[in-house]
This record gives structure tokens, C-alpha cells and sequence, in this order.
């Protein structure tokens, strides 16, 4: 995707190799905001290979305002077999603090929507944390609804081990 100007101060972007560093630190502000910096592995070299090798597992999208980096989008590909379609689902949204009510998120929002209608993509889909207010509002707002007949589960790191050797 090449840049585009959405507003004269925002601009939207892919993500390239040397924003490794930048996409680091956005993990790392999203993971403090949610009070969840403990589960933060994420290092350099494993966003070069999950997000810049032949088989990357996501995508990122990086949001400037005023020619300073202000936010990013983290999304990958999933797949409906209900709807027979691809999906698109967001794994992270974010905006630096002190950049926010500016439009970023929107604009953000707006540019992972705009790919998976490229896409052909079924659905948008994404979680956000019960207490997380704001961002409850503006997805609201922009017209996504709740799933409150599904409950998330995950496995992860031993549980997932034990799963997997399972005779």
C-alpha cells in the first residue's frame, strides 16, 4: 500500500523493516495502557520474522500526525466457514495518549476496513477489554456491535503444550 494522506496532519502507512523499533514501543505503551506489560514477550527479532518474512503472520499499519510517529493497527487474515470468506480481524489498535480525539484511530480503523473490503473480507472483527470505556464508545460509534453470546477462550504457553502432546 502506498502512503496516503487522509487529513493534512495524518498520514497512513504500511509498516516497513526499519519501523521494527517504533512497532516495539507502540507493543509496549498498548501492553502498559492495558496493565498487561507482563505478558509482553515480543522482542525485535521476533517481529522481524513474524511481521517481515516470506510467511509474516500479520500486518501493521502506522499512523503519523505532524510527521511523528502517533499510532498503530495490527491485523492478519483469518477465514468464515459459515460465510465461505476470508476475515479480517484487528489485533491492535493503537494511539499514543496525548494524540488522541485527533482522528488517528478512526483513520486508522478506516484504512483496515478499506483492505478487508479489498480483500473481499466477510468480516472485522476484534476484542476489546470489558473496562476499556473509550474504546467501547468509539467502536460503538462507528457502528460494531458486541458479541455478548460469545465468550473468548485461549490457550497459551503450557496449557497449549499440554494440548498439543496429547496422545
Amino acid at each position: 500500500m502506498e502512503s496516503s494522506e487522509l487529513a493534512p496532519k495524518r498520514v497512513i502507512r504500511s509498516a516497513e523493516i526499519q519501523d521494527i523499533p517504533l512497532i516495539l514501543s507502540f507493543i509496549q505503551e498498548l501492553a502498559a495502557y492495558e496493565k498487561l506489560s507482563h505478558q509482553v514477550t515480543a522482542s525485535e527479532e521476533k517481529l522481524r520474522k513474524t511481521l517481515f518474512s516470506n510467511d509474516a503472520a500479520a500486518h501493521v499499519l502506522i499512523a503519523e500526525y505532524e510527521e511523528a510517529p502517533a499510532g498503530f493497527a495490527v491485523y492478519f487474515f483469518n477465514y468464515s466457514t459459515f460465510r465461505a470468506q476470508p476475515g479480517l480481524y484487528l489485533e491492535d489498535l493503537y494511539v499514543r495518549p496525548a494524540l488522541r480525539g485527533k482522528g488517528i484511530g478512526r483513520a486508522l480503523l478506516m484504512e483496515v476496513a478499506r483492505l478487508a473490503v479489498k480483500h473481499n473480507c466477510g468480516r472485522l472483527e476484534f476484542a476489546v477489554l470489558d473496562w476499556n470505556d473509550p474504546a467501547i464508545g468509539f467502536y460503538q460509534e462507528l457502528g460494531a456491535t458486541a458479541l455478548e453470546e460469545w465468550t473468548l477462550f485461549r490457550l497459551t504457553d503450557s496449557a497449549m503444550e499440554t494440548v498439543a502432546a496429547t496422545p
